[in-house]
């Protein structure tokens, strides 16, 4: 029987450092999400959706877990926004709607799906949400981003607790990847001093070369779904291990 891989954001940076890992082995079957279109394969099926589109997403929601026997499942939420950079009080109303859609009202829809689901097969069932050292911290420009983060931590430390209580045997993770060279880093550095007091620092982590590559950190992530016994508690750190 194959895995089951469902992979948000796999268009780009990170998410598609994942998906070239993934799909690189043919026991493997991933159903990936992403603005951007792209080409199915053998073991690769895309589906073009706009996360913040929270209305369509439940209409897809057939699509993205498919029927069949696997020996594995696991949900990898991957897809973030940093979204608009901008102190409290010069933010764009729908801005602040759409980061709150794609980096928590989509997780949390998928993760309810996924329960739906998987919670009463006898198979292993892993769920990743991709987080963010910022979730425990006071960015300025940040707020969209930073207190999504914090929430999606949480989202994933209560749905482990009904995993445990209820007898589900499902694992979850909320996973900080580190700084990672991505087309959010150049949202970042671009961004006002004004907005962002700290945006030269994150341009210094360009010019230094400081930043983890997309196909790095997807060997962490892989290696943390290969070897989930070494891992104890939700929330975990890329940088760690």
């Amino acid at each position: 029987m194959k895995n089951l891989f469902i992979l948000t954001g796999c268009s780009k940076g990170l998410g598609k450092g994942l998906l070239d890992v993934l799909v690189a082995d043919t026991n493997n079957m991933v159903v990936g999400i992403s603005r951007s279109s792209m080409d199915s394969s053998v073991n690769f099926k895309h589906i073009t959706l706009d996360l913040a589109d929270v209305e369509a997403l439940p209409q897809k929601l057939g699509g993205i877990f498919p029927q069949g026997r696997f020996e594995r499942v696991a949900l990898i939420n991957n897809a973030g926004w940093i979204g608009e950079i901008a102190p409290v009080g010069s933010l764009e109303p729908q801005s602040i709607a759409s980061i709150y859609a794609i980096n928590v009202v989509a997780p949390a829809i998928l993760m309810n799906a996924f329960v739906q689901k998987y919670a009463d097969q006898d198979i292993q069932k892993t769920v990743v949400n991709i987080s963010s050292g910022a979730a425990a911290k006071n960015m300025d420009g940040w707020s969209g981003y930073c207190s999504t983060k914090a929430a999606l931590n949480r989202m994933t430390g209560v749905a482990q607790e009904e995993s445990d209580l209820k007898g589900y045997g499902i694992r979850y993770f909320a996973l900080s990847p580190g700084i990672v060279d991505t087309p959010m880093q150049e949202t970042i550095r671009s961004a006002k001093p004004s907005d962002f007091s700290n945006v030269d620092k994150f341009k210094s982590f360009k010019a230094n070369q400081e930043l983890t590559t997309p196909a790095a950190v997807a060997e962490k992530v892989l290696y943390l779904l290969h070897h989930e016994g070494e891992f104890e508690g939700v929330l975990q750190d890329v940088r760690k291990f």
